[in-house]
């Protein structure tokens, strides 16, 4: 199982200092928090796409590789690419060349994003955005499957013998989660196509989360990718750790209370009785996120929300000291021992090439020369003719 921190890229107002960090303080700490992540032994990090402040990650793939070039085994990954605004045919090409600079320790998580304004930024219309969610990704899928693409859809201009480069490393695409809060097409996407689903599991209570994990395990196994069991599945959650559980709760509750996300309704005592939020000692976050467990069963990636709300950069380490040290190692040995055999391994570049290719070598694209008008005909690489599609 994988265990890692993702962030929303949110700038908000320390509400313990009174300051509020400029964009480029913030950039600056989030790739320390990334650094940490992989010193204190976490698995994967994650950054959100927004294009509007508070907000600075407007372009995840250029902070993802530069953070990929500063670690050596983190996976970067994405909390949300927006499938809905963003054009797939450049989604192919950023990721698949993020996947490249990374030597395989990425993936990416679609999802159809929580602000309503940025369709008309980006010319689309926020009352169709299941339908661009759907579509987009039936593209990217083949770009990433197909050396040629003749497509015609109903929201970008059709393609005709198109090619997406570069080609995806050792031509394996990168993995794609499907993010949701609640809709049931979206888990029905990622089981129709094999790929994994990541319940954000932060608002709503573990339950909520159930009912769209089981369905997504259902129709997964419908499609024949394998067995419900065999269903990958991701979670979100959020914490705040002290080694003293009156400690956390006194040094989280300023920043809960002044949150736009969280102030101003429930306390945070209710929150957390509500939602998977875990505030208190190591033991007690160990304790609650083992319930997201007893709930759904196995599942393959963990990601805590841990940098949100205006928490300064200090203790955000701080916080990555805790969970690294103490809590991740003991839910590594209690999950591990509750796993169902059968359940499926977390999904990494070597493994799926391995599940491709076995012994055989990968496949390493060679374009042939083009005709002195930057295309290069009917085969674009040496061996397109002996490449099926979608294979």
């Amino acid at each position: 199982m994988q265990f890692g921190i993702f962030s929303v890229s949110d700038i908000t107002r320390n509400p313990v200092s009174g300051t509020t960090p400029s964009e480029a303080e913030r950039i600056d700490a989030v790739v320390r928090i990334a650094q940490k992540a992989e010193e204190v032994g976490l698995d994967v990090f994650a950054i959100g796409e927004h294009h509007n402040p508070p907000f600075f990650s407007s372009s995840p793939t250029t902070l993802l590789a530069h953070i990929a070039a500063l670690t050596q085994r983190l996976i970067v990954t994405t909390a949300t690419t927006l499938i809905t605004t963003n054009d797939p045919v450049k989604i192919a090409e950023d990721y698949a060349m993020l996947q490249h600079l990374s030597k395989g320790r990425m993936d990416l998580m679609l999802g159809r994003g929580n602000t309503a304004p940025v369709y008309p930024w980006f010319g689309q219309d926020i009352r169709q955005g299941l339908q661009l969610a759907l579509e987009n990704y039936n593209l990217l899928h083949r770009l990433w499957r197909e050396d040629v693409v003749d497509w015609e859809g109903n929201f970008r201009a059709p393609l005709q013998g198109f090619t997406s480069t570069p080609r995806p490393l050792d031509d394996v695409p990168p993995f794609v989660w499907h993010g949701s809060i609640r809709t049931p097409e979206i888990a029905e996407q990622a089981a129709y196509y094999g790929n994994g689903f990541f319940a954000n599991h932060i608002f709503w209570p573990t339950s909520h989360s159930k009912r769209l994990i089981d369905f997504y395990r259902q129709r997964f196994e419908h499609y024949g990718h394998g067995t419900a069991k065999q269903a990958i599945v991701g979670l979100g959650g959020q914490a705040f750790i002290a080694k003293k559980s009156q400690d956390a709760w006194k040094e989280f509750r300023p920043y809960f209370n002044e949150a736009p996300v969280y102030g101003h309704g429930p306390t945070m005592e209710e929150f957390a009785e509500m939602t998977p939020l875990s505030v208190g000692s190591p033991q007690e976050v160990i304790d609650k996120t083992l319930t997201f467990h007893d709930e759904i069963g196995d599942y393959q990636r963990q990601l805590f929300l841990i940098d949100h709300a205006g928490l300064p950069l200090n203790v955000v380490l701080d916080q990555l000291e805790l969970l690294g040290g103490e809590v991740v190692p003991v839910l590594r040995k209690e999950l591990a021992a509750r796993r169902d055999p059968e359940s499926a391994d977390a999904p990494t570049h070597s493994r799926r090439v391995t599940a491709k290719y076995g012994d055989r070598p990968a496949r390493q694209p060679r374009p042939n020369a083009n005709r002195g008008d930057n295309l290069t005909g009917t085969s674009p690489y040496q061996d397109s003719r002996d490449i099926k599609a979608g294979s």
